[in-house]
């Protein structure tokens, strides 16, 4: 008997004869999911209809009492099995045969399925259990809101199912908050799919949890998703997720950075961008439709909430609603029950400016943009003129400085196509992976968090609309090959024209989304006493103008990155940078850093070393108030170290450091020989600044102790770090690139600068000062950036003599260096 209640009929099915036993089930299971030809829906739904025949088989087998049914609930319910889903099971039972049969029964349906490895959700229960079930756990109900017969009796499955959905919808209005609550509770903890560079493709904001949510919002008939490529989303995660299964052979949710390749290749895409790109694109479509859904269930929950209260106002008299209230925001668009919506005069087939003026109007406001205001904007379709007019390029310049709800508004956008028909360069960055776990966002979320970012800082600029519209842009060539800031300068003149900038604004624009990388790379690797430093930047920016952009521009672009790419330390050295390059400017002349003098502070160190001849060092505590309270926030130390000039002194303080765990940020070397009567050598001062990885920093002396063994050999730093190094437990990861040893051309007149980019370790530092003393040159300075499991450090190096190393020399120098570091 065959008791399915959607049985085969078509002569494409696999033939199921002798497959409800274990090894025929097996072996069928098998052939199914190494099928190249069938994937996706019709996988999923095969697999179930072939499990169902097999749990039918089982159920004939075990000779079950009457009033009984095997039940599928969940994914298994609606006729969708992943390869390593697990079956969700319901044993129903009328209570008419005894606990005894029943659990029997029981036995003879699960022990096959965990027989075959098989992962297995299930439980026993009554109608009314299952019922009460149900009202006090909120996923079980979920569940049986797609409950599905197997096997036995369809009438009591059918009567269940029945009965839980006049539940659910009787209780709609005290669940659906529930569920709202849960969701949002997950989506605390996964974090928002769109954006994760590993995302759990079920439990993520945008995933196929939310995706579940949005059936059981509709099955209450309380509201209802926008439908449109809600399907087909929902369709693409389930194949990856059914892909990451294949891949891995494991019954996981996260998409992991090393499967990324595995998968793209099961599902037949060209990459792992391409992946995450279509996961990107599935879990927007979902998470959009999953906020404006539960906006409109609030909207109805408080609706019905506050009717009583009303017909208490009008009297008693049922059924008059009361007028809804529509307050104007701009020309064309008010606002209505919390959201902005088109007024009733608004004419959008005849209003090219009137998404933006909305869209605009919405932010400022701190409202949503009704999803049906955003849809019959974009099936009006009038297009902007090129050049835009004055109205729209102020709008997109308001939407852009409304802060954090600009986020939102833009989603809505999004969603109904209308930025890319606004921007047509937006299509090429947006979902964008940035394989950079320094990389909060998306490539095309990220210029959007940047504008919030800038609209922060538009009081510190005389041009706040240059500002936003830069931050809008600055990655715009992420979406083309070659180096971005460059593809991104001719893409923002493109755009500066097209949205009504004048040439000499559009000039500006493409000047700074050119050189938006230049403040924060210079400050944190190049010399900033070097004359050459400053004059490089300032013959670069031009104008004290796009200098305010670009330093706010840099501050907003880091903060919007995500947390490792910005602190105070950082923002202190650009602002020196910035302080420099506006004097430049502004006609003065940068200092000569070899005229300069030693500090007293110094000048005492290097007398004491010389007396002693002996290392002395300083270590003193650096902040800076915060907020205007009083209150200091440590931004580093410095470290001053003077000794009698010797070789191997920058390896030995490094590998000290290292073993110490603290983190170098900077290190200034520089000899200096001392008035006669002082002393009668030259004395080797090094101004470094350091950072505790954890923990307190180390005692002065101990360091100087562990310095004074390194440098006469009893200390064998190398050695040290080594065994530390040895004792870390290894975890499997992805391969580190290998290391980079680059020259930068005309950075300075006085050395050769070598940028070093490497996997960050400790020791990183004492590993490049060996391999450069072994090379016989000497280290004037060294600038290190950490970006993530990337370091990026600067040295400024010269010949024993102090002349800079000709281009041949340096460039034998830069391949010696990065042959050492392999």
């Amino acid at each position: 008997m065959d008791v399915r209640d959607d049985g085969p009929e078509n002569t494409d099915e696999p033939d199921h004869t002798d497959e409800t036993g274990p090894s025929g089930y097996a072996a069928a299971r098998l052939r199914l999911l190494t099928e190249k030809t069938r994937s996706g829906p019709p996988r999923r739904a095969a697999l179930a209809r072939l499990t169902d025949d097999w749990l039918a088989g089982l159920w004939q087998a075990a000779d079950p009492p009457p009033g009984t049914a095997l039940v599928a609930v969940g994914g298994y319910g609606r006729g969708e099995l992943s390869p390593r889903s697990d079956l969700d099971l319901l044993l129903l039972h009328d209570g008419g045969a005894d606990a005894r049969t029943v659990a029997a029964l029981a036995d003879r349906l699960w022990y096959p399925v965990w027989d075959l490895g098989l992962a297995l959700d299930h439980s026993v229960r009554t109608t009314a259990e299952a019922r009460r079930t149900a009202g006090e756990d909120l996923k079980v109900q979920l569940g049986l809101l797609d409950a599905r017969p197997v096997a036995g009796d369809t009438a009591l499955a059918a009567a269940l199912r029945t009965a839980v959905l006049a539940d659910w919808r009787n209780q709609a209005t005290r669940r659906l908050p529930e569920l709202h609550a849960l969701c949002r509770e997950r989506h605390e903890r996964a974090g928002e799919l769109p954006y994760l560079l590993e995302p759990d493709l079920k439990e993520a904001h945008g995933g196929l949890r939310d995706a579940q949510a949005l059936r059981a919002v509709a099955a209450s008939w309380l509201a209802d998703a926008p439908r449109e490529g809600l399907d087909d989303a929902r369709r693409r995660l389930l194949d990856a997720r059914d892909a990451l299964h294949l891949a891995t052979g494991r019954a996981t949710d996260r998409l992991a950075l090393q499967e990324q390749a595995a998968v793209a290749a099961e599902l037949g895409l060209l990459d792992a961008d391409t992946l995450l790109r279509e996961v990107y694109e599935a879990g927007r479509t979902i998470a959009y439709a999953s906020d404006v859904t539960w906006r409109e269930v609030g909207r109805v929950v408080r609706a019905r909430t506050a009717r009583p209260r009303f017909r208490g106002l009008l009297g008693g008299r049922a059924g008059t609603k009361p007028a809804q209230e529509r307050t104007p925001l701009a020309e064309g668009v008010v606002e209505m029950d919390g959201e902005a919506v088109l007024a009733l005069s608004a004419r959008p087939e005849r209003d090219p400016v009137l998404p933006l003026r909305a869209a605009a109007a919405a932010a400022q406001a701190g409202l949503p943009l009704s999803p049906h205001a955003v849809r019959r904007l974009a099936a009006a379709g009038p297009v902007l003129p090129t050049p835009w007019p004055a109205e729209a390029r102020e709008a997109l310049v308001t939407l852009l400085g409304a802060g954090e709800p600009t986020v939102p508004v833009w989603e809505a956008l999004e969603a109904e196509g209308l930025i890319t028909r606004l921007l047509p360069d937006w299509e090429r960055v947006r979902c964008r992976p940035q394989r950079n776990p320094v990389h909060t966002w998306t490539v095309d979320r990220h210029l959007v968090e940047t504008a919030v970012r800038a609209a922060s800082l538009t009081r510190r600029v005389h041009r706040p609309d240059l500002l936003l519209v830069a931050a809008l842009l600055h990655d715009i060539g992420k979406g083309w090959p070659g180096d971005h800031s460059v593809a991104g300068e001719t893409i923002a003149r493109d755009v500066a024209t097209r949205i009504g900038f004048d040439r000499a604004d559009t000039a500006v624009l493409a000047t700074v989304v050119r050189h938006h990388l230049l403040l924060v790379e210079t400050a944190t690797r190049r010399d900033l006493d070097d004359p050459a430093t400053v004059r490089t930047v300032a013959d670069a920016i031009g104008t004290h103008g796009a200098l305010e952009l670009l330093h706010a521009l840099t501050e907003a672009d880091a903060l919007a990155t995500g947390p490792a790419a910005w602190s105070t330390w950082r923002a202190r050295l650009v602002d020196e940078l910035v302080g420099r390059v506006a004097g430049v400017l502004a006609g003065e002349e940068p200092p000569d850093p070899e005229a300069a003098a030693p500090s007293a502070e110094q000048e005492r160190l290097a007398i004491e070393a010389l007396r002693t001849g002996e290392p002395v060092l300083t270590l003193r505590t650096e902040a800076e108030p915060v907020d205007g309270d009083g209150e200091s926030e440590p931004v580093g130390v410095e470290l001053l170290v003077a000794l009698p000039e010797r070789p191997g002194v920058l390896p030995a303080v490094a590998g000290v450091l290292a073993l110490h765990r603290l983190t170098v940020r900077a290190a200034d070397l520089r000899a200096v020989a001392l008035p006669g009567e002082l002393g009668d050598g030259p004395v080797l001062l090094l101004d470094w600044r350091v950072a505790a990885e954890y923990g307190s920093l180390p005692e002065a002396h101990r360091l100087r102790a562990d310095l004074v063994r390194a440098l006469d050999g009893s200390l064998d730093v190398s050695a040290r770090l080594a065994e530390r190094d040895a004792a870390q437990p290894r975890r499997r990861g992805v391969t580190a690139p290998p290391p980079r040893v680059t020259v930068a051309p005309a950075a300075s007149r006085h050395a050769c600068v070598l940028e070093v980019r490497a996997q960050d370790a400790p020791g990183l530092l004492h590993r490049i000062g060996r391999a450069l003393e072994g090379a016989e040159v000497r280290v004037r300075s060294a600038h290190v950036s950490t970006l993530g499991a990337n370091a990026v450090d600067t040295l400024y190096v010269t010949r024993p003599d102090g002349s800079p190393p000709d281009p041949e020399e340096a460039a034998a120098l830069a391949k010696t260096l990065e042959e050492a570091l392999r």
